[in-house]
């Protein structure tokens, strides 16, 4: 397993762990069958759940974290969200490459409130597993190239190891060049 991005955080298989998971991100890998086992999750200070904060306390680089951020924008009316999973050390092109792919006038990260309702995660842990059912899930080439990359866990008290071949595998995942800069 390539959970030793997690840095000293010992790591168990996500589905032998469920109380470490939202119970969307619980559901999810549940109905991942086989790739469910390739996905480590660790215990976490919920105080260290931020990227910095978290590499720091427990060494994992930053350049094996990832960022998943819900956008959102408005056409005819209509609110469209995506998620977008960019590695921590980037930035999603909001303004650019989203704002076109949404094929709305304005994009924007989603409220806070707005993201955590809409997909059952808390704010700090949203991750790409569990997304609300036909949301795209947009990803850098980076990510989906990675052995392996911390996720949250849809709660602020754990994270995930988890191959970016199983994102690039989720349902409505797509590999979106130019996605990170």
């Amino acid at each position: 397993m390539s959970w030793k991005v997690l840095g000293t955080l010992d790591a168990v298989p996500a589905p032998d762990r469920p109380d470490l998971l939202a119970a969307p991100v619980a559901a999810a890998i549940a109905a991942l069958g086989d790739d469910a086992s390739r996905i480590g999750v660790a215990e976490i200070d919920p105080d260290l759940a931020d990227t910095a904060a978290f590499c720091d306390a427990y060494g994992s680089p930053p350049d094996v974290s990832a960022n998943c951020v819900v956008v959102a924008g408005k056409r005819s009316g209509e609110t469209r969200y995506a998620a977008c999973l960019v590695l921590a050390t980037t930035r999603a092109d909001v303004n650019g490459v989203v704002k076109r792919k949404l094929d709305v006038r304005k994009a924007s990260f989603a409220p806070m409130d707005t993201a955590v309702e809409l997909t059952g995660m808390e704010y700090g842990g949203i991750t790409p597993l569990g997304l609300p059912e036909g949301w795209p899930l947009w990803l850098a080439p980076e990510v989906v190239a990675a052995d392996a990359l911390v996720v949250g866990s849809g709660i602020r008290g754990s994270k995930l190891a988890v191959p970016g071949a199983v994102l690039a595998a989720l349902p409505n995942a797509e590999t979106v060049p130019d996605l990170a800069r």
